[in-house]
């Protein structure tokens, strides 16, 4: 049975869910959708005989936090490698491949922050690109489109190589509306979701053909690592030398061997309030209410709003289709439909 090493990336600021998510407490590490964290059950997503304990790619500053929330045993990472700088996905996977050892154990790429709400389909999926993966292919999962997304980049569905397992025809970049809704009529384009799975040295013999440069920087910031327990200092001046690229363009639009597993597995990347809004339990006006620590939500004659604290009280009185998030000293008020505006009161932010 092919050991599974579950590696999760927890790089990521989360700016758009400001201003619960901040750069000392990015949303991976909040809990928006359940009880736990994302990152938690990111973890828990990948428990079980096939799958041994996960390396976890994060940023340094985020270490005792990300100890601290996967202390359980089954989570527990088996090497947190804390990145000196960010380079984008492609190096942070070759240390993770590295980290585990570089040789034939499947890891399973996934992103700390996103939302899967079908495991057992996600499960499902894996088994299915396994026999692929072991054979030297190099797997993304595309998840089942259910609109015109412009914000995601989309995958052209091939033809089946394998049950439930088809060459990619093309990568497609983030579409204009008119693209989106070309591919999503068409029927055999789905989303590419940044979840992948293939055998560590695939991906490190991938990289020596196609960005040979991040793989020496990776190598070279790994062999002069420090290392503390579990944690691993990758060194920093021979990181900071690595290319920075995301693996679908240094890699995955480049290889030959790639294939997609398209799946319904209610998958979100949790990118906004708005999108955190659509996936949240509603009452019957169509609210979404949470509140945490000593946080309140007070909400009369309210329809359809989106409304989060963890401190003060939040009163909503006649007012529909809003979103109001309190964080410490911080509250947003915007119209649902607009969240992906937070980005320019960051900016603002940090110009004023």
């Amino acid at each position: 049975m092919t050991t599974i090493v579950p590696v999760i990336l927890s790089g990521g600021s989360g700016t758009r869910l400001w201003p619960m998510s901040r750069p000392e407490m990015p949303k991976q590490m909040l809990a928006l959708t359940a009880e736990q964290t994302m990152l938690q059950l990111t973890a828990q997503r990948a428990r079980g005989e096939r799958y041994s304990a996960p390396i976890v790619v994060a940023n340094a500053q985020h270490a005792d936090l990300i100890e601290q929330q996967l202390a359980d045993s089954d989570s527990a990472p088996s090497a947190l490698v804390l990145e000196p700088a960010g380079r984008n996905t492609a190096p942070a996977i070759a240390l993770a491949a590295l980290a585990a050892g570089g040789g034939s154990a499947a890891l399973l790429i996934m992103p700390s922050d996103h939302v899967i709400a079908d495991v057992a389909a996600f499960h499902d999926a894996i088994a299915k690109a396994l026999p692929k993966v072991e054979a030297g292919w190099l797997v993304t999962f595309g998840i089942a489109p259910d609109a015109p997304e412009t914000g995601y980049g989309w995958i052209q569905v091939g033809d089946e190589i394998d049950t439930g397992v088809h060459r990619v025809a093309r990568f497609v970049e983030k579409p204009p509306l008119d693209k989106a809704e070309e591919m999503l009529a068409a029927g055999d384009h789905v989303w590419n979701g940044g979840i992948f799975l293939f055998r560590a040295d695939t991906y490190l013999s991938a990289l020596a053909t196609y960005a040979p440069g991040m793989l020496t920087a990776a190598q070279d910031a790994m062999d002069k690592a420090r290392r503390d327990g579990v944690r691993i200092y990758p060194d920093a001046a021979a990181f900071g030398a690595s290319p920075s690229d995301s693996i679908d363009y240094a890699v995955m639009e480049r290889a030959d061997k790639v294939a997609v597993v398209p799946v319904a597995m209610g998958w979100s990347d949790v990118g906004s309030w708005d999108a955190l809004h659509a996936i949240s339990d509603t009452d019957s006006a169509g609210n979404a209410h949470r509140q945490t620590g000593t946080g309140e939500v007070l909400a009369i004659d309210t329809q359809n709003c989106l409304a989060r604290s963890d401190g003060v009280r939040i009163a909503m009185v006649g007012v529909s289709d809003l979103i109001v998030v309190a964080s410490g000293n911080d509250v947003l008020v915007l119209p649902r439909g607009r969240s992906q505006e937070v980005k320019k009161l960051i900016e603002a932010m940090k110009n004023s």
